[in-house]
Protein backbone atom coordinates (compact mmCIF):
# COMPACT_ATOMS: atom_id res chain seq x y z
CA UNK A 1 0.00 0.00 0.00
CA UNK A 2 1.54 3.54 -0.90
CA UNK A 3 0.50 6.80 0.69
CA UNK A 4 -0.68 9.76 -0.94
CA UNK A 5 0.29 12.98 0.20
CA UNK A 6 -2.64 15.03 0.59
CA UNK A 7 -3.80 17.45 -1.68
CA UNK A 8 -2.95 21.54 -1.09
CA UNK A 9 -4.31 24.50 -2.76
CA UNK A 10 -1.03 24.35 -4.75
CA UNK A 11 -2.12 21.92 -6.97
CA UNK A 12 -6.09 22.44 -6.58
CA UNK A 13 -8.19 24.74 -9.34
CA UNK A 14 -7.56 25.29 -12.92
CA UNK A 15 -4.43 27.25 -13.86
CA UNK A 16 -3.85 30.99 -14.41
CA UNK A 17 -2.20 31.40 -17.63
CA UNK A 18 1.43 33.13 -17.87
CA UNK A 19 3.54 35.18 -19.93
CA UNK A 20 7.33 34.85 -20.81
CA UNK A 21 9.32 37.60 -19.47
CA UNK A 22 13.04 37.67 -21.08
CA UNK A 23 15.85 39.49 -18.74
CA UNK A 24 18.16 40.80 -21.14
CA UNK A 25 21.59 41.77 -19.74
CA UNK A 26 22.98 45.51 -21.46
CA UNK A 27 26.14 47.38 -20.81
CA UNK A 28 25.07 50.56 -19.16
CA UNK A 29 25.68 52.68 -22.17
CA UNK A 30 24.37 55.40 -24.28
CA UNK A 31 22.08 54.09 -26.97
CA UNK A 32 22.40 50.04 -25.65
CA UNK A 33 18.58 49.90 -25.09
CA UNK A 34 17.65 51.72 -27.95
CA UNK A 35 19.58 48.70 -30.28
CA UNK A 36 17.89 46.39 -28.41
CA UNK A 37 14.34 48.02 -29.29
CA UNK A 38 15.06 48.32 -32.52
CA UNK A 39 15.74 44.51 -33.40
CA UNK A 40 11.75 43.94 -32.26
CA UNK A 41 10.92 46.71 -34.58
CA UNK A 42 11.96 45.13 -37.44
CA UNK A 43 10.36 41.59 -36.91
CA UNK A 44 6.42 41.04 -37.73
CA UNK A 45 4.36 39.82 -35.39
CA UNK A 46 6.28 40.50 -32.64
CA UNK A 47 5.96 43.49 -30.47
CA UNK A 48 7.17 44.57 -27.01
CA UNK A 49 4.39 44.05 -24.62
CA UNK A 50 5.51 45.94 -21.98
CA UNK A 51 9.42 46.77 -20.39
CA UNK A 52 10.92 47.76 -17.25
CA UNK A 53 14.69 48.66 -17.06
CA UNK A 54 16.88 47.91 -13.71
CA UNK A 55 20.04 49.67 -14.08
CA UNK A 56 23.06 49.79 -11.96
CA UNK A 57 27.14 51.37 -12.57
CA UNK A 58 27.74 48.79 -15.05
CA UNK A 59 25.34 47.34 -16.73
CA UNK A 60 21.25 47.11 -16.80
CA UNK A 61 19.09 44.40 -17.16
CA UNK A 62 16.06 44.99 -19.18
CA UNK A 63 12.78 43.01 -18.47
CA UNK A 64 10.50 42.44 -21.42
CA UNK A 65 7.38 40.86 -22.74
CA UNK A 66 6.53 40.26 -26.36
CA UNK A 67 3.91 39.13 -27.64
CA UNK A 68 5.34 35.96 -28.98
CA UNK A 69 8.15 34.83 -26.94
CA UNK A 70 9.66 31.62 -29.24
CA UNK A 71 10.19 34.57 -31.76
CA UNK A 72 11.79 36.89 -29.08
CA UNK A 73 13.81 34.32 -28.16
CA UNK A 74 15.19 33.65 -31.77
CA UNK A 75 16.10 36.84 -31.89
CA UNK A 76 17.90 37.63 -28.56
CA UNK A 77 19.74 34.20 -29.50
CA UNK A 78 20.59 35.30 -32.79
CA UNK A 79 22.22 38.47 -31.92
CA UNK A 80 23.85 37.12 -29.17
CA UNK A 81 22.50 38.61 -25.93
CA UNK A 82 22.92 37.10 -22.62
CA UNK A 83 19.12 36.91 -21.29
CA UNK A 84 17.08 34.88 -18.68
CA UNK A 85 13.69 33.63 -19.14
CA UNK A 86 10.55 33.81 -16.11
CA UNK A 87 7.33 33.05 -16.12
CA UNK A 88 4.87 36.37 -14.42
CA UNK A 89 1.67 36.75 -14.09
CA UNK A 90 -0.58 39.71 -15.93
CA UNK A 91 -3.56 40.88 -14.28
CA UNK A 92 -6.07 43.16 -15.53
CA UNK A 93 -7.33 45.62 -13.47
CA UNK A 94 -11.10 46.27 -14.36
CA UNK A 95 -12.91 49.12 -12.48
CA UNK A 96 -13.54 48.21 -8.79
CA UNK A 97 -10.32 46.54 -8.37
CA UNK A 98 -6.75 47.99 -7.85
CA UNK A 99 -2.73 46.83 -6.97
CA UNK A 100 -3.75 47.43 -3.11
CA UNK A 101 -6.64 44.53 -3.41
CA UNK A 102 -3.77 41.89 -5.62
CA UNK A 103 -1.97 42.77 -2.61
CA UNK A 104 -4.10 42.02 -0.07
CA UNK A 105 -5.36 38.49 -1.81
CA UNK A 106 -1.30 37.97 -2.37
CA UNK A 107 -0.46 38.42 1.54
CA UNK A 108 -3.37 36.53 3.39
CA UNK A 109 -1.54 33.63 0.80
CA UNK A 110 2.15 35.18 2.12
CA UNK A 111 2.97 35.36 -1.37
CA UNK A 112 5.73 37.89 -1.88
CA UNK A 113 5.55 40.39 -5.27
CA UNK A 114 8.99 40.32 -6.21
CA UNK A 115 8.88 43.12 -9.03
CA UNK A 116 5.88 44.42 -10.87
CA UNK A 117 5.22 46.84 -13.75
CA UNK A 118 2.45 48.26 -15.94
CA UNK A 119 1.86 46.23 -19.75
CA UNK A 120 1.64 48.65 -22.64
CA UNK A 121 -0.52 47.21 -25.01
CA UNK A 122 -4.15 46.44 -25.03
CA UNK A 123 -7.05 48.39 -26.37
CA UNK A 124 -9.10 48.21 -23.43
CA UNK A 125 -9.47 50.69 -21.32
CA UNK A 126 -8.96 48.68 -17.80
CA UNK A 127 -4.78 49.14 -16.82
CA UNK A 128 -2.68 46.28 -16.87
CA UNK A 129 0.40 45.27 -14.69
CA UNK A 130 2.73 42.11 -14.63
CA UNK A 131 3.76 40.70 -12.06
CA UNK A 132 6.77 38.36 -10.61
CA UNK A 133 5.59 36.24 -7.18
CA UNK A 134 7.37 33.37 -5.10
CA UNK A 135 4.39 30.93 -6.72
CA UNK A 136 3.16 32.24 -9.80
CA UNK A 137 0.84 29.12 -10.42
CA UNK A 138 -0.80 29.48 -6.62
CA UNK A 139 -1.09 33.38 -6.95
CA UNK A 140 -3.28 32.97 -10.08
CA UNK A 141 -5.11 30.40 -8.77
CA UNK A 142 -5.99 33.05 -5.51
CA UNK A 143 -6.49 35.75 -8.25
CA UNK A 144 -8.67 34.60 -10.74
CA UNK A 145 -10.75 32.97 -7.17
CA UNK A 146 -10.61 36.53 -6.31
CA UNK A 147 -12.59 37.62 -10.16
CA UNK A 148 -9.11 38.69 -11.71
CA UNK A 149 -9.27 38.32 -15.32
CA UNK A 150 -5.57 36.84 -15.98
CA UNK A 151 -3.58 37.38 -19.38
CA UNK A 152 -2.16 34.88 -21.50
CA UNK A 153 0.48 35.78 -24.05
CA UNK A 154 -2.53 35.29 -27.07
CA UNK A 155 -4.28 38.48 -25.20
CA UNK A 156 -1.26 40.58 -25.96
CA UNK A 157 -1.31 40.16 -29.53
Amino acid sequence: MSLQPPATAHGAGETAPSVRQFGVFLDNKVGKLLELLQLFDEQPGLQVAAFSVVDSSDHAVVRLIFTNADAARVVLRSHHYTFSEVDLLVVELPEGKSLTNICLHLLGAELNIRFAYPVMLRSEASPIVAIAVDDHILAGQILMRKRFRMLGEEDLA
